[in-house]
């Protein structure tokens, strides 16, 4: 088994990090981090991504360091690695606290439609014939 870790073990190693000292800040997160996988061998930058996080979190925030954790891995400096992985944790746990996870029931600031179905409704039913109109309404009721 080889013991090179994933950018995923990382981000994991970094979450279990924070989660046991609440008080850490990220920066102190990254420093420990970059510490404890000093001196073994650098993720590999084919496999940059943290999968697990897809469901809970928009992409925008969970990739948000992963540009700072390629370039540790390029030029091998643990530290630029977990400053790039710890960027990422603040990103997803800021956006968790302020919004919630994103495979959470649905809530209400996630509907997309709020403010524009009367105007969409307006627009369509300008342009869209009565019986095109009347088919979707009925396939939409389905």
């Amino acid at each position: 088994m080889s013991d090179q870790v994933t950018v995923s073990d990382l981000y994991s190693r970094a979450k279990e990090i924070k989660k046991n000292n609440q008080s850490l800040s990220y920066k102190q997160v990254a420093e420990q981090l970059a510490k404890e996988f000093a001196g073994k061998p650098f993720p590999s930058a084919d496999k940059l991504t943290i999968p697990e996080q897809d469901r809970i979190t928009q992409e925008e925030d969970w990739t948000a360091g992963l540009p700072v954790a390629l370039r540790g891995i390029q030029t091998e400096d643990w530290k630029e690695v977990a400053l790039g992985v710890a960027i990422c944790l603040e990103k997803v746990e800021n956006y968790e606290k302020e919004w919630g996870r994103e495979d959470a029931p649905v809530k209400e600031w996630h509907n997309r439609e709020k403010g524009i179905s009367e105007i969409t409704e307006k627009g369509v039913g300008k342009w869209m014939p009565e019986e095109l109109m009347a088919m979707a309404q009925r396939n939409t009721k389905q």
